[in-house]
């Protein structure tokens, strides 16, 4: 196993501006966060920040604005690439593909923002790469949606994704977990769709 992890857009849009983070608390999310960043230098894991850039006109991520910076937390630590990307994937209009192959990567771990839109759209890429994927749902988070095709609360939107993604696309554990398992060079424990559905039969 060859792991990386990939930091995605942890960026003071999520905090402070029109984006804020509301489930996980930002107060559990970036502690989680930064300590998956520490123990995977610590580990020789290589870290991947990712900031996702928008026109200047825009009202979230303007690039260059104060909401667009990384996250003081996130700028104060190393890391082994950096990506600026304008699509929700982070493969798409990126290097991240070529830099995956150059040091024969295999294993991602998703922390990062939000986990329904840039952590998903990576997720599901990643998995139809044939990488295995690892999602810390303490170190991800949501706000919530009001739209015309109806209404979810940032609890809802985390809880059905990271269920969805355990399901098969990833699998989805608690940054202790990560931790203890990456020490030990193991994964985290994987479930599949099937299973899925038969115990929510059964209940």
């Amino acid at each position: 196993m060859r792991r990386a992890l990939i930091v995605i857009d942890v960026q003071n849009e999520y905090f402070n501006g029109n984006m804020k983070i509301a489930y996980p608390p930002l107060d559990v999310s970036l502690p989680n966060i930064t300590r998956a960043m520490d123990a995977a230098r610590a580990a020789d894991i290589p870290v991947v920040v990712v900031q996702h850039d928008a026109p200047e006109q825009s009202p979230i991520f303007a690039k260059g604005s104060p909401a667009w910076r990384l996250h003081d937390e996130i700028a104060g630590r190393p890391s082994n690439h950096h990506i600026n990307k304008t699509y929700a994937s982070v493969f798409t209009g990126t290097d991240l593909g070529q830099w995956i192959a150059d040091n024969r990567i295999d294993t991602l771990t998703i922390v990062g923002y939000m986990t329904h839109n840039c952590d998903a759209a990576t997720i599901y890429e990643a998995s139809h790469k044939g990488l295995a994927v690892e999602f810390l749902s303490d170190a991800s988070g949501s706000p919530s949606y009001e739209n015309a095709a109806g209404k979810a609360s940032a609890e809802e939107i985390h809880r059905v994704f990271s269920t969805v993604f355990h399901s098969g696309f990833a699998a989805v554990g608690s940054t202790d977990q990560w931790i203890t398992a990456m020490r030990a060079g193991t994964a985290l424990e994987r479930d599949n769709v099937y299973l899925s559905v038969q115990r929510a039969k059964r209940n």
